[in-house]
């Protein structure tokens, strides 16, 4: 209890209280538009559900890698070289689920395009769903991925569990409350699905990079996912007007 008392009293440790709580927010983003991409494939009455699911176990696997942050701490030891590249544990899940995230952006681009294709010469297009089951594996193995960053980035920033559980645990709020209006958003506007996924392929470059030991500073990454989102908001809010120019002229 005192030593919670004398983290409570420090500046210090409300500044990296502060900070480590951006820090996953902007960790959790990646996590979050993967979750909101796969449940809007899901049949309407499952997709909150399964959010809820995949943020809540963002939560417990974080959470179990906080408990064991002497474990995860090795993680980045080295356990085998190749052409002098030298690769850990971590290194190899980065490179894993990089992979997985280019693939899984990759093969929905590519589904996206061939149902626009069919739409053309199709006046009906059935919806292809995925199985509830198939999107919690899913979401449970990039959860994973994502979680172990998160913690590395945690235990990099600050040696005090307190502060890091604190600033976990309001991350995945954050996540909890922006899930719904973030994957409505998506689904709404079919463009910003090619934009996420654009942006899923630029996360697992960078996590391949990243386990490849070459340094890709978040900043440029998130700079760029910023740029792009807003010239895709001004697209819409354009075309929102266009839309509503023509309504007022039919009527």
């Amino acid at each position: 209890m005192e030593y919670l008392l004398e983290l409570a009293a420090s500046p210090t440790a409300w500044i990296a209280l502060a900070t480590l709580i951006v820090m996953e927010v902007v960790l959790g983003i990646d996590n979050l538009i993967f979750i909101s991409i796969l449940t809007n494939k899901l049949p309407e009455q499952f997709r909150t559900r399964a959010r809820r699911i995949g943020i809540g176990l963002a939560l417990i696997l974080r959470l179990g890698l906080l408990s064991t942050i002497a474990y995860i701490v090795q993680l980045t030891t080295p356990v085998f070289e190749v052409l002098g590249q030298a690769f850990s544990w971590k290194d190899m899940i980065l490179i894993a689920g990089g992979l997985f995230l280019v693939w899984k952006a990759t093969s929905e681009i590519h589904h996206n395009m061939s149902l626009q294709a069919e739409e053309k010469t199709n006046s009906v297009a059935s919806k292809v769903t995925v199985g509830f089951a198939a999107a919690i594996g899913q979401i449970l193995m990039l959860d994973l991925v994502f979680s172990i960053d998160s913690i590395v980035t945690a235990v990099g920033m600050t040696e005090h569990l307190p502060i890091m559980v604190i600033a976990v645990v309001v991350a995945v709020l954050v996540m909890l409350l922006a899930s719904e209006p973030l994957a409505k958003f998506i689904n709404e506007n079919p463009t910003v699905v090619m934009l996420a996924l654009a942006f899923l392929i630029m996360i697992g470059m960078t996590l391949i990079a990243e386990g490849f030991g070459a340094h890709v500073p978040k900043g440029y990454v998130y700079a760029a996912m910023a740029f792009s989102a807003t010239v895709e908001t001004l697209n819409i809010l354009a075309r929102r007007a266009r839309e509503k120019r023509e309504s007022a002229v039919v009527k």
